[in-house]
C-alpha cells in the first residue's frame, strides 16, 4: 500500500508516543491517533491492546456500539 507524504515509523515507541497513545486512545479514532503518531493503524491497535488500553464506553456509544 503506497502512501504519500510522511514515511510511517516502524519499531520502538518513544515515551512521548506512549503517553500520547494512552491519553488519546479511549476517546479518539484509532486511525486518527495512528496518523498523529505517523504509525500504521494496525501497529497502534496492537500496542494499545498490549498496554491494556480500551475505548471508553462513551466513545463506543458515540459510534453506535455500546
Amino acid at each position: 500500500m503506497a502512501r504519500k507524504g510522511k514515511k510511517l515509523i516502524k519499531g520502538l515507541w518513544s515515551k512521548s508516543d506512549l503517553s500520547t497513545l494512552k491519553k488519546l486512545f479511549p476517546n479518539n479514532a484509532t486511525a486518527k491517533i495512528a496518523a498523529k503518531l505517523g504509525r500504521p493503524t494496525d501497529a497502534v491497535k496492537k500496542k494499545a491492546s498490549r498496554m491494556g488500553l480500551r475505548k471508553s464506553k462513551k466513545y463506543m456509544k458515540s459510534l453506535g456500539r455500546a
